[in-house]
């Protein structure tokens, strides 16, 4: 199955939006003030990078940027993902079920962040192999 924001299988923004690039472009573009007024800590090197994007609080000025970012983050993740594993027949990674949602796959990442937050090898990673590891654990392939 592949990944789609117009149809309700597979991760959905459940909203109007009309793909990853306009959502990247918008929350990067509205990131000039993220994350407390700091445009140095809203980055994407590391996973900690991400953690952080996706983890501003709802009461944070830079909340709706961030969200967007981290959505977008998240969307063309899991695209890419699969649309590797689709066209080559490689073994999935994450098998998330048909319903779930970006919103989904953002709580399992930061759940897991924050499990994992002290570990400085796994929050130094690239952030898409963290999130890569947060989707396998909450959702692995039997």
């Amino acid at each position: 199955m592949r990944f789609s924001l117009s149809r309700p299988s597979g991760l959905s923004v459940g909203g109007p939006i009309t793909g990853p690039a306009l959502v990247l472009a918008l929350g990067l573009s509205l990131a000039g003030s993220a994350v407390a007024g700091n445009t140095d800590s809203f980055d994407f090197d590391t996973t900690e990078d991400l953690l952080t994007v996706c983890s501003v609080s709802a009461d944070d000025a830079a909340h709706v940027p961030a969200l967007l970012a981290c959505r977008a983050f998240i969307e063309a993740t899991v695209q890419y993902h699969d649309a590797v594993s689709d066209r080559k027949q490689l073994k999935r990674l994450v098998c998330y079920p048909k319903n779930t949602t970006i919103d989904d796959g953002r709580k399992a990442f930061v759940a897991w962040g924050g499990t994992n937050r002290d570990n400085a090898e796994l929050m130094g990673e690239l952030p898409v192999v963290g999130l890569v590891r947060a989707l396998a654990a909450k959702y692995p392939c039997k």
